[in-house]
């Protein structure tokens, strides 16, 4: 159970990106509780990225931002650069996940131990050798899943649904997750980026999704690693 309670809504979005910003300020608004995964060596960089001939800026909080914006919520490891860890070897899927992890934990002053797969892929060979080689105890995928149920491999954690880019699921799951009246645990997972709404101009319907999911009695709101580390 989550604090007494057999539900739990938890968030993660990647890329420590400046629109984390503006997401924060709603997440505050309604109450809700997110995990943040960030790479390290990126923090304070820029860019552009552009999809469908749509430009949208790219720009990575600075290390000095990192306590302060995401305070209140949970940083995770998103690993060092954003490499693709099933094409590299055992030495360094190691650094990239524990470097980033010490990184974090000087900026933010709290044990780090929560990750998100960077690229996608991921297999049993990378999980686990994060399991057996760093201090990180959970990992999240972008394999999303219709079972709200808790998942016995954390180290390969599925998600239930990515926010804004599948906007009808994420309604459909999150009415039906709080209709539900479960006689075990529960969890709603959502994760996504940042500056997906930018692209989309969704932030209004994320808002709404906030509104709806928000303020439940029967509900836990937690970080990732409240939600999974406490189930």
């Amino acid at each position: 159970m989550f604090d007494g309670k057999m539900k739990a809504v938890t968030f993660s979005y990647d890329d420590g990106v400046t629109q984390d910003i503006r997401l924060i300020e709603l997440l505050n608004k309604y109450g809700l509780k997110c995990t943040f995964n960030l790479n390290s060596e990126l923090l304070g960089k820029g860019g552009i990225l552009i999809r469908n001939d749509q430009r949208v800026a790219h720009y990575k909080i600075t290390p000095e931002q990192v306590k302060e914006v995401y305070a209140g919520h949970e940083v995770a490891v998103h690993t060092l650069t954003h490499p693709t860890l099933t094409e590299l070897d055992e030495e360094e899927i190691i650094r990239q996940v524990e470097e980033d992890r010490k990184n974090l934990e000087k900026l933010v002053g709290y044990e780090v131990v929560g990750m998100a797969y960077p690229n996608g892929p991921n297999d049993d060979r990378v999980a686990e050798i994060i399991k057996n080689h760093t201090k990180i105890k959970y990992c999240r995928t972008v394999t999303d899943t219709d079972s709200w149920d808790i998942q016995d491999n954390l180290y390969r954690f599925n998600p239930n649904v990515c926010h804004i880019m599948e906007l009808d699921r994420l309604f459909e799951m999150g009415e039906a997750f709080i209709k539900a009246k479960p006689d075990k645990p529960q969890i709603l997972y959502i994760w996504g980026h940042a500056y997906e709404m930018d692209f989309t101009d969704t932030w209004g319907e994320l808002e709404r999704f906030f509104k709806l999911i928000s303020g439940r009695e029967d509900i836990f709101y937690g970080t990732n690693a409240q939600v999974l580390l406490n189930s």
